[in-house]
């Protein structure tokens, strides 16, 4: 029987409305507490995230940058992991997120609540589905498929 890890808040929150924001870099703006829950579907194998998100205001232009730093564990070995993404507003209260090189991602428009992005990268496809569901907490799930790749992560956020 496959393990069904909630520690990314799978089976947590009950379905109901969605929590609209105004605007979705305000909305993200500060620290957050992350729990990533990651199964990789091809190999029937599980690994968590531990650790905290940072969205803080650029010097220069109206966007975030977030810095995500923790511990990943996987196959029993824990290891620091980062990565980094720049939120740019392109208006109207929604975003364009960007690598940390500044190549584009995928649009982020949290205003009703949730939001579906894909981006491909080679010959694999992330699809991420963006809920907010809470003042202060939100989840993505993205699902990675590609001819080598079956992934799914489940990310949870709380405010801190």
């Amino acid at each position: 029987m496959a393990r069904r890890d909630t520690t990314a808040g799978e089976g947590v929150f009950q379905p109901g409305g969605r929590h609209c924001v105004a605007d979705t870099l305000g909305y993200l703006a500060g620290r957050w507490r992350v729990e990533r829950a990651v199964h990789d579907l091809c190999q029937d194998r599980y690994g968590t995230f531990r650790g905290t998100a940072d969205f803080t205001r650029e010097e220069v232009g109206a966007g975030l940058r977030h810095v995500e730093r923790g511990e990943f564990t996987w196959s029993g070995e824990t290891r620091l992991a980062s990565r980094e993404h720049l939120f740019e507003s392109v208006g109207d209260g929604a975003a364009l997120v960007r690598f940390a090189d500044g190549r584009p991602f995928h649009p982020l428009d949290l205003r009703e609540g949730s939001c579906v992005a894909d981006h491909p990268c080679a010959e694999d496809v992330y699809r991420g589905e963006f809920s907010v569901l809470a003042a202060d907490c939100w989840r993505v799930v993205w699902r990675v498929r590609g001819p080598a790749k079956d992934l799914r992560l489940v990310t949870l956020h709380h405010r801190i």
